[in-house]
């Protein structure tokens, strides 16, 4: 009998680097992601977290190297878009407003956003790209958000998760992005 081969990656990074403004975000990004995986992306404010997690949404593409997703371009129309729940909270602090008036819509968020993380989780989709989930949760929150996609994960799903906040997802991959490139 042959040997068994593994089963070949859903998702695929081959060489993915992003130039934005002349400057290097991303370089020669290679991952290979298959299903019940969890991706935890970490990395300074600019780094490029949001930038792959777009890129991986198909909202954009790598200026070099190809995301493919069973062998079909992610940025191609497709079945790949319907495979996805997106989520970003990251751009929640609103510059002009004062600590006091951020810290009220924080308190708001935290209430709407909980319950908008939850509906949005409980969509039935195999990959899950979340963008600084955790920024508007307490500790309980957050808790229920691991659990959530760690349940996710026992189901075959793919989770993608930018954040400089801590997060505790067991058996994820972490991968830290450079802080900037020269």
């Amino acid at each position: 009998m042959p040997p068994l081969r593994p089963p070949p990656p859903w998702l695929l990074l081959n060489n993915v680097s992003c130039m934005h403004n002349a400057q290097t975000v991303l370089r020669d990004i290679n991952l290979s992601i298959h299903d019940g995986t969890t991706l935890v992306l970490t990395g300074a404010n600019g780094s490029g977290k949001t930038t792959l997690l777009r890129m991986l949404a198909g909202f954009s593409r790598p200026s070099m190297g190809e995301i493919l997703w069973n062998s079909h371009d992610v940025t191609s129309p497709g079945q790949y878009k319907l495979q996805l729940n997106w989520m970003s909270l990251k751009d929640t602090v609103k510059k002009k407003l004062t600590m006091l008036e951020n810290v009220k819509w924080f308190e708001l968020l935290e209430r709407k956003d909980g319950s908008r993380l939850a509906r949005l989780l409980a969509i039935d989709r195999l990959i899950w790209l979340l963008d600084e989930p955790s920024i508007a949760l307490d500790a309980e929150g957050t808790r229920l958000l691991e659990y959530i996609i760690a349940e996710h994960r026992k189901e075959g799903g793919i989770v993608f998760v930018s954040t400089h906040l801590p997060i505790e997802i067991e058996d994820s991959m972490p991968h830290q992005l450079p802080q900037r490139f020269p």
